[in-house]
């Protein structure tokens, strides 16, 4: 599992992108999280970071958590997560990771708590059709029959039936970063995500894209201009790659054009 970062989803819109094309996005405000403890393998038997989001007031701290955060020099935060990961180079108790560890085409796999929908029946929660509607049918938007005959005499166990609709953990893999604001710790991701908006996210590297070993860089004050460089980089080379889709486009349909001004008409033949 790689680093990752905690967040909140504030919210859907839609972007055009440099082709003209509109596209839905995902707006989440994306750190900035503290590091507040490193597990070794030597101490703990494993290898992970934690990371801090969201400060709060210490009020509201139990006295372990309260203990804990004074014992490290770290304002008291509202969550906290673990993430496993091999690679923790030039990370430490205290070190800000924000969201310009995200480039611009980089894709992340979204977890979060899904929206409770109540208890639902199977129609909507599974997706049945029901049965007749009309005639004196009694079925309506019943599940049908779930039993058994004598063997094995049991419902058995998976069985699609009514009951508690969402509110759980989902996670959606493999979603593109179309924008980063290290400025205001916002990051858009095309598509949606699970949970209302203002509910809480992790963010990580995604592993089907072999993204899941990427090193993280701590935040800096250099890494503002940094980051504005690269993204300017990145804007550049993605215009150029479409200016040569076009271009290769309009050679194409020009020689298609000419080929076909010197044919004979009728005939297919050439002058």
């Amino acid at each position: 599992m790689s680093i990752g970062i905690l967040g909140r989803k504030l919210g859907m819109t839609s972007v055009f992108d440099q082709q003209g094309k509109r596209v839905p996005v995902t707006v989440i405000e994306a750190g900035p999280c503290k590091v507040t403890s490193i597990r070794s393998k030597e101490k703990e038997g494993y290898s992970a970071i934690q990371l801090g989001y969201e400060d709060i007031r210490e009020k509201l701290v139990n006295k372990p958590k309260k203990g804990f955060f004074a014992k490290n020099k770290i304002e008291a935060k509202r969550f906290l997560r673990e993430f496993r990961t091999e690679k923790a180079e030039g990370i430490e108790v205290g070190t800000e990771l924000r969201v310009d560890n995200f480039h611009l085409g980089d894709f992340v796999d979204v977890s979060g708590i899904s929206i409770g929908k109540g208890f639902q029946g199977v129609v909507k929660r599974h997706g049945y059709s029901g049965g007749p509607a009309s005639h004196g049918a009694k079925t309506g938007r019943r599940p049908g029959s779930i039993g058994m005959c004598a063997t094995p005499a049991r419902v058995l166990k998976g069985t699609k039936l009514p009951g508690q609709m969402g509110n759980k953990r989902v996670t959606v893999q493999n979603m593109k970063v179309v924008g980063v604001d290290l400025e205001h710790n916002l990051m858009t991701v095309k598509g949606s995500i699970p949970g209302a908006e203002g509910s809480f996210l992790i963010i990580q590297n995604s592993i089907k894209k072999g993204l899941k070993d990427k090193a993280w860089k701590p935040f800096t004050k250099e890494s503002l201009d940094v980051w504005k460089k690269e993204i300017e980089d990145l804007k550049a080379a993605e215009k150029k790659k479409i200016d040569d889709a076009e271009a290769a486009k309009k050679a194409k349909a020009a020689a298609a054009a000419k080929k076909a001004a010197t044919q004979a008409p009728g005939r297919g033949k050439t002058k």
